[in-house]
Formats: structure tokens, sequence, C-alpha cells
């Protein structure tokens, strides 16, 4: 008689927003990058989770598994990352806004980060 195997554990719930960091001058990810996940209520950014990237530049736990359709920001530490390296940076900080909208099949937004000491750039990522 075969008995079936275990279910596995569940790992960690995917946040509606996740991201991923790459450091555009070493063509590696960008390890430790703290990220905070806000929204936007009446004139108020308020914090509703945060994180930091992993060994292959990920943060897929950012924040709550669903959201509301809202204007939210994405907010990288660039200067902490680059402090740990004693790189100089212009941009401290990287703020992404985005607006989500109620839009069936689109539970999920993927918002990654190409990063180097001047420079940035972000698109729409699935």
């Amino acid at each position: 008689m075969n008995t079936p195997a275990p279910a596995p554990a569940p790992g960690p719930v995917r946040s509606a927003i996740t991201t991923h960091v790459l450091d555009a001058v070493t063509g590696r990810p960008a390890v430790g990058v703290p990220v905070e996940l806000q929204q936007l209520s009446g004139l108020d950014w308020n914090q509703i989770g945060r994180g930091a990237t992993d060994a292959d530049g990920r943060l897929a736990s950012l924040g709550p598994a669903t959201l509301p359709p809202g204007r939210y920001r994405v907010v990288f530490d660039t200067g902490e990352y680059f402090a740990r390296t004693a790189t100089p940076t212009f941009y401290p900080e990287v703020v992404v806004s985005i607006e989500l909208h109620a839009t069936p099949g689109h539970d999920h937004v993927h918002v990654p980060l190409l990063l180097s000491p001047f420079a940035y750039s972000t698109y729409r990522g699935s």
C-alpha cells in the first residue's frame, strides 16, 4: 500500500507587491537593501510593510498578500546599501510611487529596481 507524501509546509505568503533589486555596477543582486511599503491615507503615508532584499536581491514578503485599490509607494534605502561598501551615492533613497486599480487577475505587482550610485531605473515587472 502506498502512503501519500505529506503536504509541503506552507512557505511565506507572497506580498501583493514584491521587488527585486539589482546592482548595475557589479551586475549582481543587491543584498540587504532595506525596503518599506507605504500606503497613502488622506494626506499621510503609512507604513504597511518592510523588509530587506535576500541573497538573490528579492523581497517577496514586503507587505500584505492583498491590497485594496489606491496609491502606494515602495521606498528603497539605497544610502544604507551603498554605505556598507563605502560607495558614495547621489541617491540615498529611491521612492517608487504606484497606483493599484481594481483589475481582475492583477492582484500581484512586481516593482524591480536597477540600481547604481548615480542612476536607477524601474518598471512594472511580472
